[in-house]
């Protein structure tokens, strides 16, 4: 890849991989629209490990005491809310990694096209912005049970279409459960690190197997990039949402949408 194609790529995985807008439909488009080479499994693995270093930095210490808390749990066999929480991430991160095992391969040929990405980016944004003008905000982090938990976790697994993004249908299922703005984001962030670990490491195993060559300063560059936007892009979010709503997103959904569609049809 070019140094420029390297400095935008890294920058829009960062940039979208925790907004309600998808990482993925973000980084297929390029390829689609410009006609850029596929920018490989090493880079691949590279952004992945930018974020989940951003995101893992950001939440250091309430990992730490998740982790402590659900340790705690497993000897003296008592539930705080930290530990509860720990189960709860577990237990929604299960429907995303059985679809990700039995579909990835029908996604990957026949859903990653311009025109699906259109249509998801429309249809998820438009739930988004109902999830947030009609959902009750009576409910915090305190509130997550098994159903509704599970709710959240099998609409993750939809994130799997390009286009839906992982953080936007997690979050809308959170807002339609009448969980609050900050509490969806914050679930829907913790609830990121399994699987961004997972995707990441299966693409660390391919990148192993296949002996491909590797330009480590684009690596380099690739996690930096990647790892400062995405939590410049925490921060900000976490710090404005209460206050802007998802209506931004929801308007840039549907004009990314149909440009898009302008694009295919026309």
């Amino acid at each position: 890849m070019l140094w420029y194609q390297i400095v935008f790529l890294a920058l829009i995985q960062g940039l979208t991989e925790f907004l309600p807008i998808s990482s993925s439909a973000h980084l297929i488009l390029p390829a689609q629209l410009f006609n850029w080479q596929d920018q490989g499994l090493a880079f691949d693995v590279a952004v992945h490990v930018g974020t989940l270093v951003a995101i893992v930095g950001y939440f250091r210490k309430d990992i730490a005491n998740i982790i402590l808390a659900w340790c705690v749990s497993l000897k003296d066999k008592k539930a705080t809310p930290d530990s509860r929480l720990a189960w709860w991430i577990c237990l929604a991160t299960i429907p995303a990694c059985i679809a990700g095992l039995l579909f990835d391969d029908f996604i990957s040929t026949h859903l990653r096209s311009v025109e699906v990405i259109a249509y998801t980016t429309i249809g998820f944004g438009v739930l988004l912005w109902l999830s947030d003008r009609f959902g009750a905000s009576d409910k915090t982090e305190q509130d997550f049970g098994f159903k509704s938990v599970l709710y959240i976790g099998f609409a993750q697994a939809l994130a799997l279409i390009p286009g839906t993004s992982r953080s936007g249908i997690t979050m809308t299922a959170a807002r339609f459960l009448g969980f609050g703005r900050e509490s969806a984001a914050r679930f829907s962030f913790l609830l990121s690190i399994p699987l961004i670990l997972a995707a990441g490491g299966l693409k660390l195993v391919e990148l192993v197997s296949s002996n491909v060559a590797v330009d480590w300063i684009s690596i380099l560059v690739g996690v930096i990039l990647s790892a400062l936007s995405a939590y410049f892009c925490i921060y900000l979010f976490l710090k404005w949402l209460n206050t802007i709503g998802f209506f931004p997103f929801f308007v840039y959904r549907l004009i990314l949408g149909f440009v898009l569609l302008l694009i295919v049809y026309i």
